[in-house]
């Protein structure tokens, strides 16, 4: 039930942008709400009492409260800028309480890391903080000044095609650091 939940949140979390488009004129802003509000209660069970998880279903909650108490969409428009800000706060936050999160993901996949690592997994992460807020201000000024098409393109496509290069450009700079630190014989993963 939890794995459902999970997934169902997710799949409303990617879709949301697309549903905002095309719901615009059609669909009353109120069922709206409710998609983002059934993404957040979803995240809320299996969600740890201190973690991240918990602010941020809170935070699409309020979201979605105030599109219904406000009868408009531009509260639901700022839920892009909820997630970048949530990302960012959880990956700035292991900078300042190690290890990074990026090491601590890494670290699923290889528990024996080098001191080199380390310090390529905290530049990473400094670097994905970088795009979070960055993505992040360019989520809140299309949410504020751009059409709802404009913010749909942006929010739904290529924010998440800029994030795929992102991974990608990194997973090169990962082989390549490999290669250099551990010799011809390192895995690509």
């Amino acid at each position: 039930m939890r794995s459902a939940l999970r997934v169902l949140a997710i799949l409303i979390t990617l879709l949301f942008p697309l549903a905002l488009w095309l719901g615009e004129g059609r669909v009353a802003p109120s069922w709206l709400a409710a998609l983002l509000l059934l993404a957040g209660l979803a995240r809320l069970p299996t969600a740890a009492p201190s973690g991240a998880t918990r602010y941020w279903a809170g935070g699409a909650i309020l979201l979605a409260i105030s599109a219904f108490w406000s009868g408009g969409l531009l509260p639901l428009r700022f839920y892009p800028v909820l997630v970048n800000a949530a990302f960012l706060a959880v990956f700035a936050y292991s900078l300042i309480a190690p290890p990074s999160m990026i090491e601590r993901l890494a670290r699923l996949r290889e528990p024996d890391f080098p001191a080199a690592a380390i310090a390529y997994t905290r530049r990473v992460t400094q670097v994905w903080c970088v795009f979070f807020t960055l993505n992040g201000a360019v989520a809140l000024y299309t949410a504020l000044f751009a059409s709802m098409a404009q913010w749909s393109f942006y929010n739904g496509f290529l924010a998440y095609l800029l994030m795929g290069l992102l991974f990608a450009g990194e997973y090169c700079a990962r082989c390549y650091f490999k290669r250099r630190h551990y010799g011809s014989n390192a895995q690509s993963t």
